[in-house]
Parts: structure tokens; C-alpha cells; sequence
């Protein structure tokens, strides 16, 4: 999933604090999950945008809320948004509380309105069972070699990137930037080895063609 979170509400003050007309858009993808965008969050922003500009700013504003299935879709925002963006076109802005995607998907089917971005993109990962912890996982590389690598992805999760086994800083199974974590590489040796695939242990990988990531990137279906 991709980790989120929501942005210090008094820079969502400051920046919302020009306009009469909001509307706040949640997304119950990734951001809904992780309870920082979906529909409950988005009833809570309201009432505290509302109070807080009127306290703060003697203002009085109107905002209306909507809440889609993923923002990152755009017919679906086309579809589901464009009656309320004609209610708030004057001197109006949108709140977008899902991740950059789907910030840049509202603005590019809405461009002559301002969307301001109501969270914070982190990261693709994982949650563990540690309350509100997450780890990252994935760089979204476009060249996918965990199948070799036991499930454990060492240009995400080893501090240099490498391909092809740790580094001579390794020390006891910790790594050398950071002794706190383990080394990816020696968690890629003991998975393969549960699995009986050593042998992928001793592959050579050639230095990555970082044009397949270059960006931005198109991915059409193929």
C-alpha cells in the first residue's frame, strides 16, 4: 500500500485560508485505510477547518465534502466531482486527502481550479504489528527480482541498494549505515536458505538499467 500521512493542519489553515469555497475529497484507497483520508477523516477536517478559520480568522467559509473510491482514477473523478467543483468555482479550492497521484489526477481533470494537498506521500509498504509503525518495502523499480531474492527487496531495503550481496561494512547481520537494522542481504541469505535456493544466493546481477524507471513513466497495459 501506499503509506501516507496528513499534513500539519496549520499548513492546511494557511493554505486554505484565501478561499470562501472548499471542497474536501477523500479517497478510500490507501489513504482510507490508513485512516488518514477516508470518509471519517474528511467529516473530522470539515468541522476543524470550519471552527478554526472562523477563530483564528473571523472567517466564515463554506465547504462541502466528497469521498471516492480512489482518487487516482480519472473518469471517476471526472464523474463524481464535476457537479460539486461547479459549486465552488468562485474564489474555491480543493482539499485532496489521498496521495500525490491523486492530487495530480484532480488537478489535471480540474487545472483551472487550486488543489491543495492535504497529506503527505511516504512510501510503498507494509504495516506491522506495531501501532501506527510501517515499513517500506517497495521502490516501484519496474524490474522486479524478488522471486530471486526470497520475497526481500534489496534495492528498498538495503541502505545502498545492492544487488549483489552485502557489503564489507556488514557487521553480525546489521547494516553498515544504520547497525540498528539488518542487513538486507544477510535476511535474503537466511530466506533463501529456508527455501533450499542458496544457489540463487551466488547470481550475478549487472548494474540496473535505470531507464526502465526513468521518469515520468507510462505503463498502457501492455
Amino acid at each position: 500500500m501506499i503509506v501516507l500521512k496528513q499534513k500539519p493542519l496549520d499548513w492546511i489553515l494557511e493554505a486554505a485560508r484565501s478561499y470562501d469555497n472548499i471542497l474536501i475529497v477523500g479517497c478510500n484507497g490507501c489513504s482510507g485505510i490508513y485512516q488518514v483520508g477516508g470518509e471519517k477523516q474528511v467529516k473530522n477536517l470539515k468541522m476543524v477547518l470550519e471552527m478554526a478559520l472562523k477563530i483564528r480568522f473571523g472567517k466564515n467559509i463554506n465547504v462541502e465534502t466528497c469521498t471516492l473510491l480512489r482518487q487516482c482514477d480519472r473518469d471517476l473523478v471526472a464523474s463524481s466531482l464535476r457537479p460539486l467543483v461547479k459549486r465552488i468555482k468562485e474564489n474555491g479550492a480543493i482539499i485532496s486527502l489521498a496521495c500525490g497521484a491523486g492530487v495530480q489526477t484532480v488537478s489535471n481533470v480540474f487545472p483551472k481550479v487550486v488543489v491543495i494537498p492535504g497529506c503527505d506521500t511516504l512510501f510503498v509498504g507494509m504495516r506491522t504489528k506495531e501501532l501506527g509503525e510501517f515499513n517500506e518495502l517497495c521502490r516501484a523499480c519496474g524490474e522486479c527480482i524478488l522471486f530471486e531474492t526470497g520475497g526481500i527487496c534489496p534495492l528498498t531495503r538495503c541502505a545502498k541498494g545492492l544487488l549483489n550481496g552485502p557489503c564489507g561494512g556488514m557487521r553480525e547481520g546489521k547494516c553498515e549505515v544504520d547497525p540498528t537494522r539488518d542487513c538486507a542481504w544477510a535476511l535474503i541469505y537466511e530466506r533463501l536458505k529456508a527455501q533450499g535456493r542458496l544457489d540463487l544466493f551466488l547470481k550475478f546481477r549487472p548494474p540496473r538499467d535505470h531507464r526502465v524507471s526513468a521518469s515520468p513513466r507510462v505503463w498502457r497495459g501492455e
